[in-house]
């Protein structure tokens, strides 16, 4: 929590003028009892109104008085006012702040992480927990900062009044938010465990909203309704136990708190009776701890906010401090058409029990075309996520560049270049819910407008451009949704041709394609790589991640993946007469 406040370096002038706004305001407070005090001894002492010569009332004395404590009040007023504002203003900035490294460090953080801790979790960080964060800054301005304030003033006018009448009040105050405090550390753990249960609302909402097309295609509504509220009913559980607590707890301290009130009432009373204040100081004094009764009392409601706010914050810093696990290199990638070279890589299953790839290794020259074909579960996507470095491999080396270039491990070049220069086309398309201009200058931003069109062509994508009513203007709405799932494969391979890359890998990236119009793709890309119409004139590496017969056949070379590693290399015609694996896994007769 003490990070989160520290957060207001950011903006030392605002957070110097609004702490400059509070502590006038609570000096005001002081002054103002003091007079008020001052105001009743002339009242008692019968100075407030006297009687003049000629038998009026002289009302001088009282309309003074009057007068100083209504603008002392007005003047407090004011600063109140725009101390409270810039308290808001600021508090709410700090929450963008929050929320624009979260998304910051969300981007940052390597697929790894998304995997283990999911999309519920990180909306919760970024929603409520960040929300919890704002709110405990706003009240550090409202009831902490300006708390302690009234309680310096209202101990200070109370000491210069007698030491005693001072020293018990904050003896008690101090008391009870020790009181307070040591019930923090239970709150924060509560608060852990309704965070922790949000998050798993988030996760099943975010999941049924996702997965609707599969929910209603195996009429699973009641079911994933049942499972929600089961999560629901887990969230409120244990929100009730927070608040049972809270409620059960609070009540002690500000008992020992209130108990200050009567205090001062009957010390200043005997005070009075001895002669050593007036009638005025006891008023006074009753008044300023009447108020710091009433800040403290409140303070209960503020120490369950802190709680709830440490526990939040808490699980922020533990997303802002992670880092990511696949970090660039400090070289340059070589200029040269690029080719890939794997060295008996391997790669193991989370949680490190089994391979998915094992010594796995080949090559692939710049400019050539090669599909590796492998059962389902063989590790091919795998294969295609170690070259842009979505994954590392945790034995062996991954490399990038040609024989005449000199090969460079993927881990020591730029990860920005890196990316840039090599380019995965997943089965999944994801479009962002934008123009189709916008999604395609995704890659390339600086891409000119004929080289959209090229784009679109050469992913056999012209036909959807000619459908849409606005042309590369049209919104395709979330995910894509308004087209259909060829459409999104084209045009994500589109997106892919705008890049310009020098390695281009399709992860199965035409399965949704029919026949003819994977071949006229295909081709396409042949001709690119084949013709030097790639990144500068360069030709492009393809590499196909293949389970259809009509993709194979278009490869110069077909790679069997198998048990982890490529088992087999060659041609279509050749491993068909020398390899039964590979006839086997595409069903082809040996003859």
């Amino acid at each position: 929590m003490l990070r989160c406040l520290a957060l207001y370096r950011l903006m030392p002038g605002r957070f110097a003028l609004t702490a400059g706004l509070f502590v006038l305001v609570n000096i005001g407070v002081a002054f103002q009892q003091w007079m008020v005090g001052r105001a009743v001894n002339d009242v008692e002492a019968g100075r407030a109104v006297s009687r003049a010569a000629d038998g009026s009332l002289d009302w001088t004395v009282a309309l003074h008085w009057l007068l100083a404590i209504a603008g002392i009040a007005t003047l407090r007023s004011v600063l109140q006012y725009f101390g409270g504002i810039m308290s808001l203003v600021i508090g709410q900035d700090l929450l963008t702040v929050l929320r624009e490294r979260i998304l910051a460090q969300v981007q940052r953080l390597d697929l790894a992480y998304h995997w283990q801790h999911g999309v519920g979790e990180l909306v919760t960080r970024t929603t409520r927990d960040a929300d919890k964060v704002r709110d405990a800054l706003i009240n550090f301005w409202r009831q902490v900062f300006e708390t302690s304030l009234v309680l310096i003033a209202t101990v200070g006018l109370l000491s210069w009044y007698h030491p005693w009448l001072g020293v018990v009040p904050l003896a008690m105050t101090l008391a009870g938010l020790a009181l307070f405090v040591a019930q923090t550390d239970r709150l924060v753990w509560l608060d852990r465990a309704v965070g922790e249960a949000y998050d798993q609302v988030n996760q099943e909402l975010s999941e049924g909203v996702n997965g609707v097309r599969v929910i209603k295609s195996f009429g699973l509504e009641a079911q994933r309704i049942d499972i929600f509220a089961g999560h629901v009913g887990l969230f409120m559980s244990q929100a009730r136990a927070a608040l049972a607590y809270a409620a059960s707890r609070i009540p002690l301290p500000q008992t020992v708190v209130a108990l200050s009130h009567v205090w001062i009432l009957a010390f200043g009373a005997h005070l009075v009776q001895q002669g050593r204040i007036g009638i005025g100081e006891l008023v006074a004094s009753l008044l300023v701890a009447n108020m710091l009764v009433f800040r403290i009392e409140g303070i209960g409601r503020v120490m369950q906010v802190f709680a709830d706010a440490r526990s939040s914050a808490a699980r922020i810093w533990e997303l802002l401090d992670a880092e990511p696990g696949i970090t660039g290199g400090p070289d340059p990638l070589p200029a040269g058409p690029l080719g890939l070279r794997l060295q008996q890589v391997g790669v193991r299953a989370p949680g490190g029990s089994t391979h998915i790839l094992d010594d796995c290794s080949f090559d692939i020259a710049p400019g050539e075309i090669v599909a590796v074909v492998g059962s389902t579960g063989a590790g091919k996507s795998t294969l295609a996520s170690l070259l842009p470095r979505l994954l590392d491999a945790e034995e062996g080396q991954v490399q990038v560049g040609s024989a005449d270039t000199g090969w460079q491990d993927v881990r020591t070049l730029r990860l920005d270049e890196l990316r840039r220069r090599v380019h995965v086309v997943p089965q999944e398309s994801f479009l962002f819910s934008d123009t189709l201009e916008a999604n395609l200058r995704v890659s390339r931003p600086q891409a000119s407008h004929v080289e959209l069109l090229d784009a679109l062509e050469q992913a056999g994508a012209g036909e959807v451009l000619e459908r849409l009513e606005h042309g590369l203007q049209t919104r395709l709405g979330d995910r894509g949704v308004t087209l259909s799932g060829g459409q999104r494969q084209r045009i994500s391979l589109a997106r892919a041709l705008v890049a310009q890359p020098d390695i281009l890998v399709l992860d199965d990236a035409t399965s949704a394609l029919d026949a003819l119009t994977e071949r006229r793709v295909l081709d396409n890309i042949r001709r690119l790589g084949h013709s030097g119409n790639g990144r500068h004139g360069r030709p492009i590496t393809v590499l196909l991640i293949a389970s259809k017969l009509s993709t194979l056949l278009l490869a110069d070379r077909v790679a069997l993946l198998a048990r982890g590693r490529i088992v087999a290399e060659g041609t279509h015609r050749a491993l068909t007469e020398t390899s039964a694996e590979y006839r086997d896994l595409l069903g082809l007769n040996p003859n």
